[in-house]
């Protein structure tokens, strides 16, 4: 049973902190070069962990994608558990680039305790729950010898630059994964002491958009009226996009998307949501913006969306220089919802841009990475076991939302694996992922391991 591992978690509860606190001071930034090496040192972190807890055949998988070499995978498994079902477990052990430096209380890879949430990079998003993982299958091995079920374990290192390792992993030796549901542990609850499931996630598409003008730089006084300035373009072909009120002005951009149910509409407006302290406290904006026909809610879950997160590039040093630049290229993505795909919603964005395109500015449009939308059914044993086994711990009854996020492999289990995955989030909206001052509520972790605990049992008992 479960009581002794749940035992063992609250015995061990301090270690498993400071071994948390050791993954984190590693800066395994998965977008830059310069840490390659660290990445891979997080790879072995975890595979060291894996193997102390009592996995089996636990080993690192090179992958590789047509334009680079990624960063591995971490496998483990357990498969002892006759004639009970059989597990995937899921997280990531890269994290994004810690910048702005200066905005950060206390160094991003130098962990901090304090008021009850450790504070790092990658707390929360995705090595504390990730490790939550790690920790209760070590509390089941070390209490019972053995697992309620038989597990799987693939955690990735590029989840924060798109997935291609894995997904192409996923579809060409999905033999190798087989298993009955998957578990991720990469979202958040809704609100403090509220156990949340996450049934939704949205897709993206995350472009580069490249404007050349000149063939070199050139003197804004001399040329300055007559060459064409790229970004300029770039600022012009962004506001053609997206129109004031939010809504994205590229033709056939909604056309097919699935809106939420009625059932889900009356749900979301049930959640204890202040509008008020989102905006103050969460966003931290004097007004909140989009697409005021719909709730927060619905434009966070169930709406499209375009950003711009960056425009590299020209003249940013102290002083002066008066340069036209001859190139341009801005950072952007798309979030998408049911009813979008990829591929489609990419064409129309670059026909839209090419058609735009201010005279004497060439332009090209690139694919980084992309996700398929994804909204998972609630009505499986496995999604009871999670929601039985967070009433244990939390006591309250577990309330189910969509994410605004995308979380790119989730839509590969469905499609290439056919199982169900239960996204069994313990961060707090306020924990301050991809920004700085990320933290992790440390009673969540601790509840975070006791759940899966109870969840693996369940899965185990329900068989």
């Amino acid at each position: 049973m479960s009581e002794a591992a749940v035992g063992y978690t609250k015995e061990h509860g301090e270690r498993f902190v400071e071994e948390l606190k050791e993954l984190l001071r590693i800066p395994s930034v998965s977008t830059a070069p310069e840490h390659v090496g660290d990445v891979r040192k997080a790879a072995e972190f975890v595979a060291d962990g894996l193997r102390a807890a009592g996995m089996e055949k636990v080993r690192l998988i090179e992958t590789s994608t047509t334009a680079r070499k990624g960063h591995p995978l971490v496998y483990a498994e357990w498969l002892h558990a006759a004639g009970k079902p059989t597990v995937l477990l899921y997280g990531h052990y890269d994290v994004q680039p810690a910048e702005p430096l200066d905005e950060w209380k206390s160094p991003p890879f130098e962990p901090e305790i304090r008021d009850g949430n450790i504070y790092a990079r990658g707390a929360v998003d995705d090595k504390g729950q990730m490790w939550m993982h790690v920790k209760a299958l070590e509390s089941l091995l070390k209490t019972d010898g053995k697992l309620p079920v038989n597990v799987r374990v693939m955690i990735e290192g590029e989840e924060e630059v798109g997935g291609e390792g894995i997904a192409a992993f996923v579809r060409e030796h999905g033999d190798q994964l087989k298993a009955d549901a998957a578990l991720v542990s990469d979202t958040e609850m809704f609100a403090p002491e509220l156990p949340t499931l996450c049934v939704g996630l949205r897709g993206m598409i995350y472009t580069e958009l490249e404007a050349r003008g000149a063939a070199t730089d050139l003197h804004s006084g001399m040329y300055g009226g007559a060459a064409p300035n790229p970004f300029v373009a770039l600022a012009q072909m962004i506001a053609q996009m997206k129109r004031e009120d939010g809504h994205i002005a590229i033709p056939g951009f909604y056309d097919g998307i699935e809106e939420p149910t009625k059932a889900e509409l009356e749900a979301w407006r049930s959640l204890p949501f202040d509008e008020e302290a989102y905006r103050k406290h969460e966003v931290g904006s004097t007004e909140l913006t989009g697409e005021a026909m719909f709730s927060v809610l619905e434009r966070t879950w169930s709406r499209p969306t375009m950003d711009v997160h960056g425009i590299p590039g020209g003249f940013i040093g102290a002083g002066a220089k008066t340069v036209i630049p001859a190139k341009a290229t801005a950072k952007i993505s798309f979030r998408l919802v049911p009813g979008m795909r990829p591929e489609e919603t990419f064409a129309k964005y670059k026909k839209f841009v090419e058609e735009i395109c201010p005279k004497g500015i060439q332009v090209k449009v690139t694919m980084i990475h992309s996700g398929e939308p994804i909204v998972v059914s609630t009505d499986n044993k496995y999604v009871r076991a999670a929601t039985d086994a967070m009433a244990k711990v939390f006591g309250k009854e577990t309330v189910f939302v969509r994410g605004g996020g995308s979380i790119p492999i989730v839509g590969d289990f469905v499609r290439e694996l056919g199982i169900p995955t239960v996204m069994m989030g313990f961060g707090l909206p306020d924990d301050n992922l991809h920004a700085p001052n990320e933290k992790f509520h440390l009673a969540n972790f601790h509840r975070g391991i006791e759940s899966i605990v109870r969840f693996l049992d369940g899965v185990g008992a329900g068989s």
